[in-house]
């Protein structure tokens, strides 16, 4: 297996609706394609100290949404402080890419773990003095997102230094199912450290959560790695890199979708607060409960993305109109254990939504290019939110929980047909239907065998 600069190089795409990974398909049995990548001693490291701190980190993000709720009463200051922390990665997102192409991750990945751990550690001795103030979350929210910028990009793209190209989409597929499997047991967790000893506590066990992402990166074995290619100090990269996407509607469109997503579909601490307070009238251990359910969705979403072993993107545009469909139903749920059970398929189809973007991003573009290109990839996912919940949630309060959550379905939905048609039109494709046993269907076709066919 080459490790040498550039051996996780990907060949250039032409626009398609179908991009297939490079890996094919894992050999072995079910579980073993399911979780290939964990054959790799450096990923098993990242990997095991990763549901560590995720873990804390979900209890973090429960604990941190109910805090503010019970400080303001106000769906709308959830939202401000689910904007301050996204809002670094809008207004700088593109230069922590640059820095996470031009310097070692691995070292990047050290600070970066440990400045969010002492952000967690701050915040839990505010709480637990009983001094902290709406304005101490807003600004430890902040501070949150400035280490991120150089974390998510340096994080994202260190998975193809451990694992490499044949195991990288499973890897990724790996690495949401960690998160997830994490954000089933910390929302549960949250809620019994709120009911019994208070917020603090669990900001605290979050803060030393990060010791172990700490020492699984101190442990890996560095000549294992696989080498890429940094790119050099040099004027010009930022530029570089928003034209090296703008050339690849392979690119763009992905990206472009799951930033109307990102922004308006993804606003569930809003929603689920929202809901659970206002519309449903249940505390915290039900808040909980709905996090967990979504959770399990999303991991099962996640151990089916790992399975596969191609990334098309009519299933990303197809997943994506599903997913808005779905939050549009959920919205109208007259009863709390249905808005709760459609949670499951909305997490599932949010999950599979995002790794298939993922991964089909980080395969088709240059491993010196890669940092940039998710940098700019997470920047629009995650950097819409200072757009979108503030929006939805002054929405919410203003119109009722019902219409907010319809608004970010519906506007999901618009983004996944207008992207497919233009994915269509680019790949130059049409759409044919037809009649098969007494149904109709519908699929894309090249135009050239439509033609072909008349």
């Amino acid at each position: 297996m080459s490790t040498g600069p550039g051996a996780d190089s990907a060949p250039v795409h032409q626009p398609t609706l179908d991009t297939r990974g490079r890996g094919g398909r894992f050999s072995g049995k079910l579980f073993g394609d399911t979780f290939s990548s964990l054959r790799i001693r450096n990923y098993r490291l990242f990997f095991t100290g990763a549901i560590v701190s995720n873990t804390g980190t979900w209890m973090a993000r429960i604990t941190q949404d109910w805090l503010v709720l019970s400080l303001t009463g106000s769906a709308a200051a959830v939202g401000i402080t689910t904007a301050l922390q996204f809002l670094p990665m809008l207004l700088f997102g593109l230069y922590g890419g640059v820095i996470a192409d031009r310097y070692p991750k691995r070292r990047l990945l050290l600070v970066s773990q440990a400045a969010l751990g002492l952000c967690g550690l701050a915040l839990a001795v505010l709480t637990l003095s009983g001094s902290v103030q709406v304005w101490h979350v807003y600004l430890i929210a902040f501070l949150l997102g400035m280490v991120t910028v150089v974390d998510n990009p340096a994080r994202q793209t260190f998975v193809s230094e451990m694992v490499g190209p044949k195991q990288l989409r499973n890897a990724v597929s790996l690495n949401s199912a960690n998160f997830q499997s994490a954000r089933l047991i910390g929302p549960a967790v949250a809620g019994v450290l709120i009911a019994g000893v208070g917020s603090g506590w669990a900001f605290l066990l979050n803060g030393l959560s990060f010791l172990a992402p700490l020492a699984s990166l101190l442990l890996m074995r560095t000549s294992e790695l696989h080498k890429v290619e940094r790119a050099p100090r040099g004027k010009g990269q930022l530029r570089e890199g928003l034209r090296y996407v703008a050339g690849r509607p392979d690119l763009i469109w992905p990206i472009v979708l799951v930033g109307f997503i990102g922004t308006f579909g993804f606003n569930f601490p809003i929603w689920l607060t929202a809901f659970s307070g206002d519309v449903f009238h249940v505390g915290a251990g039900a808040y909980g409960l709905l996090n967990t359910l979504m959770a399990a969705g999303s991991l099962v979403g996640a151990l089916a993305a790992a399975r596969r072993g191609s990334t098309r993107l009519r299933m990303l545009v197809i997943t994506a109109a599903v997913f808005g469909v779905l939050e549009i139903a959920a919205a109208l749920s007259p009863a709390f254990w249905l808005f709760a059970l459609l949670l499951v398929p909305i997490g599932l189809l949010g999950l599979t939504v995002n790794i298939t973007a993922n991964s089909a991003v980080q395969m088709a573009t240059d491993p010196a290019m890669r940092g940039r290109v998710m940098s700019l990839y997470m920047m629009v996912f995650a950097g819409g939110t200072p757009i979108g919940a503030p929006l939805l949630g002054w929405v919410t309060d203003t119109y009722g929980a019902r219409v907010g959550f319809v608004a970010g379905g519906a506007i999901s939905l618009a983004a996944a047909v207008v992207v497919g048609l233009v994915l269509a039109r680019v790949g130059g494709l049409k759409v044919a239907m037809r009649w098969r046993r007494g149904h109709p269907q519908v699929r894309f076709v090249a135009r050239e065998r439509l033609a072909t066919a008349a």
